[in-house]
């Protein structure tokens, strides 16, 4: 089993002097892939052949209302600004994956929950990547190419 506590989740974007910023810490993370397929016909039999739609990758992320990560990420949302989620092994871990990258992530939504007594507020923010890599430990790298323009 992956020892998640050697794994570091990380959003990060370039500020306006060209530094690399981290987006930390990020409570919860969830990425979705859509690899679409349809299966074509034809008139004397199934299943003669598929169409392939373009992939599409959407996320969300969700941090505590508490120090910076929630202003952050909001600030990216607000000006539309690119940015990256990574997931990287630390030294020492079992996990089946060197990095995965989402690159080029755009903030399409955000759903803060209500103030309590007990407990921080939490916000989730909610996009999706134009590009994606994957680095397995064992097998080649995979990359989804990069839709659009940079």
């Amino acid at each position: 089993m992956a020892d998640w506590k050697n794994t570091r989740l990380a959003v990060s974007y370039t500020d306006e002097d060209k530094n690399s910023v981290d987006v930390t810490p990020v409570d919860a993370y969830s990425p979705t892939f859509s690899l679409n397929a349809e299966v074509i016909h034809s008139l004397e039999r199934t299943h003669v052949g598929v169409i392939f739609a373009p992939q599409s990758i959407s996320f969300s992320v969700t941090v505590k209302a508490i120090g910076d990560a929630a202003a952050k990420l909001t600030m990216l949302a607000l000006k539309g600004k690119r940015f990256d989620i990574t997931l990287q092994e630390q030294d020492g871990s079992d996990w089946s994956f060197d990095s995965i990258v989402l690159s080029d992530c755009i903030i399409t939504s955000a759903s803060p929950t209500p103030a309590t007594l007990s407990g921080a507020p939490a916000a989730t923010f909610s996009g999706f990547s134009l590009s994606a890599t994957a680095d397995p430990k064992a097998g080649d790298s995979f990359a989804i190419p990069h839709i659009g323009t940079k």
